[in-house]
């Protein structure tokens, strides 16, 4: 016959060698005489662990959540949020200065833009008078004027 634990040869009718036999009679003794403390299975590894144990020592896992003694529910603040905001504004602030509609300022600046008509449009009454005086600088000025007309929308707003 052969031994359960370690395969060698045993006495007839035995299922243990001698050396086997007095590891399992000390290991019945010392749980003897030794207090017994409650433990538990590991869910990740399936040890036997403390029953206290939040980390298992064999395979290193959290068994459970770490309690805190100042987290229990009687000790934990109450927080109050009121939020009383009603700001439902999106970006509709009203443009400042007076609308000058786009293609009305266009013409006057394509035929009239060396006296200054667009200028006078507009309400830049000091530019339209320069514009008169020195024939839209020379055509210059009323060249970049039509194309920075060109470009912005259309009512554009002027202060």
């Amino acid at each position: 016959m052969l031994c359960e634990k370690c395969g060698k040869e045993c006495p007839e009718g035995a299922r243990l060698c001698e050396a086997c036999r007095a590891q399992e009679q000390q290991a019945q003794e010392a749980a003897q005489t030794t207090p017994q403390a409650s433990t538990k299975f590991c869910v990740h590894c399936g040890k036997t662990i403390a029953e206290k144990a939040v980390i298992c020592p064999h395979c290193g896992c959290q068994v459970e959540q770490i309690a805190s003694a100042d987290k229990t529910p009687q000790n934990m603040p109450n927080i109050v949020i009121n939020n009383a905001n009603t700001n439902t504004n999106t970006n509709t602030a009203a443009p400042l200065g007076r609308p000058i509609n786009k293609w009305v300022a266009f013409v006057l600046c394509l035929l009239l833009g060396i006296f200054g008509a667009h200028k006078f449009y507009e309400g830049k009454i000091g530019m339209g008078i320069v514009y008169l005086l020195t024939g839209g600088f020379c055509g210059i000025g009323v060249l970049i004027d039509l194309i920075t007309i060109l470009i912005k929308p259309n009512p554009y707003y002027v202060f």
